[in-house]
């Protein structure tokens, strides 16, 4: 039996309806970061301090056995370790007006949580980016509005696109000899093999793409439509994962000019990435403006803790 035509129906009550903010800035912040999904991550959330503590002993080696001897005792030694500050608290906030939210589309709200979560794991991808750069040397002044790192002193542990240390003048495309040295640099420090990247700019692929290597069917090993360079996807060198992104620094010569761009080879747990506060948003409505306010925000800290697992370059930005 039919109940009637007095139904109370979904575009009657849109205002009971909760909205999905969290999900879509949570997707959004895993789609856009490239150097997070590369480090290593320790979840501190809904734990209490500022700092944490992570041990670094030194390794032991192996002795003879000597008959009738005792065995050789390994000294442990002092170990530091390595302090990881929280101290990174990052926000990304609109105030939306009645009007706004009564007579705009669907779509801005869209763009608002994609926005938020692309803002905040640009930023997360940053303060990587700019720690990773300066393991084994002088901490640089990073300006976050020019995305650029300004020389302080001589470095002895940047190397040229093609392999050669930097001279802090002007720098070389990549070369397929360049990344051979840095895979030795990770090699002669013990440092695994498994899970290296090459994090490269934009410029950096364009010179990939016409390395033999790179694309060659011989050297990638790969057929029809599972090859990734025909298709446009980024893919391996040497079996080192490639990734491409924007967000590298810009990185100042001698002469103060910033004609220089950051890239990286390295292994996962060159790095640690702290997450006390996951990618978190929230609205609240605010009377006196009449308004809903939308916030996405993020605490976390980062460091490096194993130097040696990090080689860092710099290429021409053209």
């Amino acid at each position: 039996m039919a109940l009637g035509t007095n139904h109370v129906i979904l575009t009657e009550v849109p205002n009971f309806v909760p909205e999905l903010w969290s999900d879509e800035v949570i997707a959004a912040y895993k789609k856009n970061h490239v150097a997070a999904q590369l480090v290593r991550k320790l979840n501190h959330r809904g734990k209490k301090g500022d700092t944490i503590k992570i041990p670094t002993p030194t390794r032991g080696s192996a002795s003879d056995k000597t008959a009738q001897a005792t065995v050789t005792l390994i000294q442990h030694g002092t170990d530091a370790g390595v302090s990881i500050s929280i101290d990174k608290h990052k926000e990304y906030s609109r105030l939306i007006e009645d009007i706004v939210d009564v007579q705009a589309l669907e779509s801005l709200r869209k763009f608002y949580t994609d926005d938020g979560g692309y803002a905040i794991a640009k930023q997360v991808d940053s303060d990587i980016l700019v720690e990773l750069f300066n393991t084994g040397s002088a901490n640089l002044t990073w300006t976050q509005s020019t995305n650029t790192l300004t020389t302080a002193s001589t470095f002895d542990t940047i190397l040229e696109g093609d392999g050669t240390t930097w001279d802090e003048g002007g720098s070389t495309d990549i070369s397929d000899a360049g990344i051979r040295v840095y895979i030795k640099a990770l090699d002669d420090n013990d440092v695994p093999f498994a899970e290296r990247f090459l994090v490269v700019p934009t410029i950096v692929k364009q010179d990939l793409l016409g390395l033999a290597r790179f694309t060659e069917e011989s050297y990638v090993g790969e057929r029809a439509s599972a090859n990734t360079i025909r298709n446009g996807i980024i893919g391996s060198i040497y079996g080192m994962d490639v990734y491409v992104t924007t967000n590298t620094p810009l990185v100042e010569d001698s002469l103060g000019t910033a004609d220089n761009v950051a890239g990286y080879c390295f292994q996962r747990d060159a790095l640690v990435l702290v997450e006390q506060l996951g990618v978190r948003s929230q609205s609240q409505y605010k009377q006196e403006y009449l308004a809903d306010l939308f916030t996405v925000d993020m605490i976390y800290g980062v460091k490096t803790v194993r130097a040696n697992n990090v080689v860092t370059f710099v290429v021409p930005t053209t």
